[in-house]
């Protein structure tokens, strides 16, 4: 069962160099292909059997999303915008114990995220307003918002003991990584351009993804 990772790694590695290298012609085989070999790996492992059936839809509609976004239209970005929305929104679904047996340690987290959060989205719709984007603002805080939530979701399996240590650790940081990866866009797209910002958007991104499907295997599997 080792083969659907590694391939997703594999053209993970590929998209990489194709956005380092401006190779766009290339993207359109690589960059589906990694979010495909991981719902191949998921169905494989999982059979998309109880919660991990919303994690294989939130790859589905990233995989959409991925799509809909190599296009540099304010059109196609808001509809990439709204699939990656679902699929955080799958994600949050599937981390739904999370949010129904909050601890006191997740309290802390999510003041924590929700501090941080709003100062993020604060500078990026300023400069958005600064740009005349104002057709995106609404958009971008509603996105902003749920995948925060589906930050804290994840992160919060670190504080519930039903999580083995090893998947709760790659949820989080897969996590993480997604978030990440979503700031670079933003900000490389209305903020200020990020050095590398394409290549560490995109690399954030796929390990991201990786890394919150492994753990998902991890604990269900």
């Amino acid at each position: 069962m080792y083969l659907w990772p590694i391939l997703a790694l594999f053209a993970a590695s590929f998209e990489a160099v194709i956005v380092w290298k401006k190779l766009i012609k290339f993207e359109v085989f690589a960059k589906p292909a990694v979010m495909l070999f991981l719902f191949l790996w998921l169905y494989a492992i999982t059979g998309l059997q109880g919660d991990t059936l919303w994690f294989g839809i939130g790859i589905l509609l990233s995989l959409v999303g991925d799509v809909l976004l190599m296009s540099f239209t304010n059109r196609m970005f808001v509809l990439g915008l709204a699939a990656f929305l679902f699929a955080h929104i799958a994600y949050i679904i599937g981390f739904k114990e999370e949010l129904l047996n909050p601890t006191a340690w997740s309290f802390i987290l999510l003041f924590l995220l929700f501090v941080n959060g709003i100062r993020l989205i604060r500078r990026i719709v300023g400069a958005m307003r600064a740009m005349k984007q104002n057709s995106l603002v609404i958009p971008v805080i509603i996105y902003s918002l749920v995948i925060s939530l589906m930050l804290f979701a994840a992160m919060s399996t670190i504080f519930d003991p039903a999580w083995n240590t090893g998947a709760a650790f790659f949820v989080s940081i897969g996590a993480f990584l997604f978030y990440l990866s979503d700031l670079i866009l933003a900000w490389n797209k209305f903020v200020s351009p990020v050095k590398n910002g394409p290549v560490l958007n995109i690399v954030t991104y796929h390990l991201g993804q990786i890394s919150l499907i492994a753990g998902v295997i991890s604990q269900f599997g």
